[in-house]
């Protein structure tokens, strides 16, 4: 019998991490909105709506500059195409969820996924589809409020915010460091540091992340066996 309250503190306590990330990050996109002349009805909006992390700051950018729609609809889908990949690895699992499904996606974000796969069964009394749902949830809420703090704090406290969109880059690395150590094997977390390393040194800072996520899942498509027979032995 799956118990609601256990499920909801899991939920939680596995998105705790993301807490802390989100208020300081999402609070660096209530600023910069702010600063271009937007209030913190618009980034509850946008928030909601878009809810793109990086896709949202350069959403602010391209807002300033005046771009067209059609710019920032191909600059967004070029900055957040990564979010493709992580939605191939749970399309089945989320499937298989039912009527949570549309949400699972929809909240599929950098942080979410790196919680998401620190974690493959969970408690017997814990409803895993409810947990991930919950988990989802709960990040998406902790980014709409630390933008509305961050557009308010934008116009009531003047002081330098320069460096706080760094949290998020931050806080990817804690949990992708955390996963590697829960999961039985390393080889995946490493080949993804090996592909990303050497598409930077091929593609520049600019334009490295895309290709290397294609390797690295040809490379791990390509390995699944390997990887299968591994978890067998273990």
């Amino acid at each position: 019998m799956k118990n609601k309250t256990k499920t909801i503190k899991f939920a939680f306590k596995m998105s705790l991490p993301v807490l802390f990330g989100y208020l300081f990050l999402g609070s660096a996109f209530g600023i910069s909105l702010y600063e271009i002349g937007y209030n913190w009805i618009w980034a509850i909006v946008i928030s909601l709506l878009v809810y793109a992390g990086s896709g949202q700051l350069l959403l602010v950018s391209m807002i300033a500059s005046h771009a067209s729609l059609a710019s920032i609809a191909v600059m967004t889908f070029f900055v957040n195409s990564r979010h493709i990949f992580y939605g191939l690895s749970f399309i089945e699992k989320f499937r298989s969820y039912g009527w949570r499904y549309p949400s699972l996606i929809f909240s599929l974000t950098d942080e979410t996924y790196g919680v998401n796969t620190s974690f493959n069964t969970t408690p017997k009394d814990v409803d895993e589809g409810d947990a991930r749902f919950l988990i989802g949830i709960f990040d998406h809420m902790y980014w709409i409020v630390g933008s509305i703090i961050g557009n308010l704090a934008g116009q009531l406290i003047k002081i330098d915010f320069t460096g706080i969109d760094f949290s998020m880059t931050a806080l990817f690395v804690v949990i992708f460091l955390d996963q590697i150590l829960a999961s039985k094997s390393k080889l995946p977390g490493f080949l993804g540091i090996i592909c990303a390393l050497v598409c930077l040194f091929i593609f520049g800072p600019d334009k490295f992340l895309l290709p290397s996520l294609i390797i690295t899942v040809a490379l791990l498509l390509g390995m699944k066996p390997l990887l299968d027979d591994k978890k067998e032995v273990m």
